[in-house]
């Protein structure tokens, strides 16, 4: 999918909206219906349809108060129009949740202890998603369930069903079925696979949901905590595309998910395009059938062309060859070889292109192999087996603003950024979206060494649990 083209904004039922949208288009919308013929036909958009109104008869005087109150805004400029931070770190309530998520954070830490040492290789989640139930059952969160793929969700409603903040974080881990998880402690490093991304995020998600109870926070929207499957590797973000299509379809007014660490903010999702090429030959013996077409050496002169590819400076565009295999022995003349890809940019033309410059290195291959040795036929599948969509949230949408506010106002770095997380889909469905890290430092993602320095980790979960408030509305 092509990412979105222009600012992307709340959807109508957010309490943002009148926060941070353009106060020229505030105010006709106020006017529309002040300058409508009969307030009993509702203006009909391009579709045809009605708008969505909450209330189609609204009184003269609360339209009209409304209204100055967006003459007033006019004047102010538009970065400048986000949620009253300064005013949320004075509510007592608010104070309260912030207090418990400082004093609380060895309970965080020990979440994350737990949660990392229970293994979720990708579409082996369960037995975590399990865990997680059970504490969002402790935590009083309404609902709590598992879907059909796996996604445990659980609810806190707010004043009203809507807006609704979808808060999330996922289950699953790159590492295989069998790989020690047990974390190691050396003072306030943790060092352990997984620990980082994602026990810390999971672990953030019940710290906030634990403070936001502990203060008493009554938010205007709801919020819908999500523990998701299938955001790593293959998966292919399997979680997410069901929350979003079939779950919680047409539900969800904004999203942030918690993945990793640190302060970062994520506003670009990454596409990418992921293939596993598989070269098929007769095979045979490797000195009596000598001169027959090979599938490992089709597969080297593939992988020698990709090595040599050339990609722009901007828009970043990335390839790897993660995975080789094939071959029955050292004396065999495969019957088959085959490697994954993968390639990623958060521009869906230079994707495409990288994609295009692939395919014809992988034919130019298996073509070159067929007239090396005449002997033979060999053929080349290449199966896609995973497709991110990229995607953008505009630095300008009231989401990253208000991220950004909430993160001077606790004096922490502001980084914007862009990855490949749970936010791509959302983010290509044009539903307001970040990524935000969960605190502390994090080194070795990805590796056995991973390692999660819990130094001043309160912060992240301070930072989410203030971001999550703004958003919901206090």
């Amino acid at each position: 999918m092509n990412s979105p083209s222009g600012p992307v904004g709340l959807q109508s039922h957010s309490f943002l909206e009148h926060e941070a949208l353009n106060p020229r288009a505030l105010t006709l919308s106020i006017l529309g219906p002040l300058c409508a013929k009969s307030s009993t036909h509702a203006k009909r958009n391009r579709g045809g349809r009605p708008k969505a109104a909450k209330n189609p008869v609204e009184p003269l005087r609360f339209q009209l108060g409304l209204l100055v109150a967006v003459l007033v805004l006019a004047a102010v400029p538009l970065g400048a129009q986000t949620v009253p931070i300064a005013e949320l770190l004075k509510d007592p309530a608010v104070s309260a949740a912030r207090e418990s998520a400082r004093q609380g954070e060895l309970r965080v830490i020990e979440d994350q202890v737990e949660l990392t040492e229970v293994a979720a290789p990708g579409f082996k989640e369960g037995p975590r998603g399990l865990l997680m139930k059970r504490k969002f059952e402790e935590l009083g969160l309404r609902n709590v369930r598992i879907d059909r793929v796996g996604n445990v969700i659980g609810e806190r409603p707010g004043l009203s069903a809507r807006p609704n903040l979808v808060l999330a974080a996922h289950l699953d881990t790159v590492f295989p079925e069998g790989t020690d998880v047990r974390v190691k402690r050396e003072g306030t490093l943790l060092r352990a696979p997984g620990i980082s991304d994602d026990g810390r995020g999971l672990a953030v998600l019940l710290g906030v949901a634990r403070a936001l109870d502990a203060g008493r926070v009554q938010t205007r929207g709801s919020m819908t905590f999500v523990a998701d499957v299938g955001e790593e590797g293959l998966s292919d973000l399997r979680g997410m595309r069901e929350l979003f299509g079939v779950t919680l379809k047409d539900q969800i007014d904004a999203f942030m998910s918690i993945d990793g660490t640190d302060h970062g903010i994520t506003t670009v999702g990454v596409g990418s395009h992921r293939y596993r090429v598989t070269f098929r030959g007769p095979g045979g013996h490797s000195f009596g059938a000598f001169g027959l077409v090979n599938p490992v050496h089709a597969l080297g002169r593939a992988v020698a062309k990709i090595a040599d590819l050339q990609v722009p400076r901007e828009p970043k565009v990335t390839f790897n060859v993660g995975r080789i295999g094939g071959g029955t022995s050292i004396n065999s003349i495969a019957a088959d070889a085959w490697f994954e890809m993968d390639m990623r940019s958060s521009d869906a033309a230079a994707l495409g292109s990288i994609d295009a410059s692939f395919q014809k290195a992988v034919d130019d291959s298996a073509r070159e192999e067929n007239e090396r040795w005449n002997n033979g036929r060999l053929t080349v599948t290449k199966d896609l087996v995973g497709e991110r969509p990229a995607g953008r949230t505009a630095d300008s949408a009231a989401i990253v603003q208000t991220a950004i506010a909430v993160s001077k106002a606790l004096g922490l770095p502001v980084a914007l950024g862009e990855g490949s997380t749970d936010a791509n889909i959302p983010m290509s469905r044009g539903i307001p979206s970040i990524t935000v890290g969960g605190g502390g430092k994090g080194t070795g993602a990805h590796s056995p060494a991973e390692a999660f320095d819990a130094t001043d980790s309160w912060k992240g979960t301070e930072r989410v649990l203030l971001l999550v408030i703004a958003l919901a509305g206090k």
